[in-house]
């Protein structure tokens, strides 16, 4: 399916409760998933998830329902994998049907070179999209290697985020050898060189980087441009040090996130509900930071993809 829309969101801030910044849609329209099937079967035994993929139509039902915005993605990590991705154009039509709740962030892979770049300007400037989704272990990439700096320079003038994976991963645990997956490459220092270098990019630490977590708690700090998303864990296993920065160096600089539909969004908020954070800084995680990230404050940057 080929979608000709331009995606505009219309998500009414003051509508919603909260943002999750990381939501999967991992089947197209065709059918067609974005992993290889072994990765759905460890990771439903891993995450103990009840849906496992679920339509772009069903992810718009349970947000609306719960107040709830949501940036949708997938990963295409097709050089890797051997596997072709699930359709960014479905998802993108799937989330301008639900615009009032959905943002779609695209996904290239890094190691197809000029074609990377070819396909992010397309789906940034034809799609629509407001972001774009990497995976670094799944993806098979270091992202400080300067092979891939045409890459963050292309998103860097797009004015779009990234949101990359970080630490332990739940694709290809409890497989032999991790289905290949190298966990070196979702180190957060490696996004580091990446910030530094490119000081207009915004990067989103994607989930508490276990093992690695006091790392990305100083380079959330250290870099402007530089944000956690708390997706991927039940709050209550976050790393100490992670929930005691949050209410204070922190505060501005993580992100709600769920990893849905891995983890249901109430059942995050039940176990965050119970974490020592403080009360003022509560607004700031689920949607306030999200709100700036997104250029969501903004009607203009909100149309044109350019935080704020």
């Amino acid at each position: 399916m080929t979608n000709s829309t331009l995606y505009t969101c219309a998500v009414d801030v003051d509508a919603v409760d909260a943002i999750d910044m990381h939501v999967h849609l991992e089947i197209d329209e065709c059918g067609h998933k974005s992993l290889p099937e072994d990765f759905y079967t460890a990771s439903e035994k891993y995450f103990k998830a009840d849906e496992r993929t679920p339509s772009v139509d069903r992810i718009a039902e349970v947000y609306r329902g719960q107040s709830m915005a949501g940036v949708v993605f997938t990963v295409d990590a097709r050089t890797q994998l051997g596997h072709k991705p699930n359709s960014i154009d479905d998802l993108v039509a799937g989330c301008a049907r639900h615009n009032d709740v959905l943002i779609p962030f695209g996904s290239v892979d890094p190691r197809t070179g000029a074609d990377a770049l070819t396909e992010a300007r397309r789906q940034a400037t034809e799609l629509g999209v407001r972001g774009f989704k990497f995976h670094p272990s799944v993806q098979g990439f270091d992202p400080s290697d300067r092979e891939f700096y045409p890459l963050w320079e292309t998103l860097e003038e797009l004015g779009l985020p990234i949101v990359s994976h970080t630490g332990q991963n739940g694709m290809g645990a409890g497989l032999p050898g991790g289905r290949g997956i190298k966990l070196k490459y979702s180190n957060p220092l490696l996004l580091d060189d990446v910030a530094a270098d490119f000081p207009g990019l915004t990067i989103i630490m994607a989930h508490p980087s276990v093992p690695w977590q006091d790392e990305a708690n100083s380079i959330a700090t250290h870099k402007a441009n530089v944000y956690i998303d708390l997706s991927g864990w039940s709050p209550k296993y976050f790393p100490e040090s992670l929930v005691r920065q949050a209410s204070n160096v922190l505060s501005r600089k993580l992100l709600f996130g769920t990893d849905y539909p891995l983890i249901p969004a109430e059942k995050w908020v039940k176990a965050f509900n119970d974490l020592p954070i403080k009360d003022e800084v509560r607004p700031l995680i689920f949607k306030d930071n999200a709100v700036k990230v997104l250029g969501l404050a903004d009607p203009v940057a909100a149309q044109e993809g350019v935080p704020s």
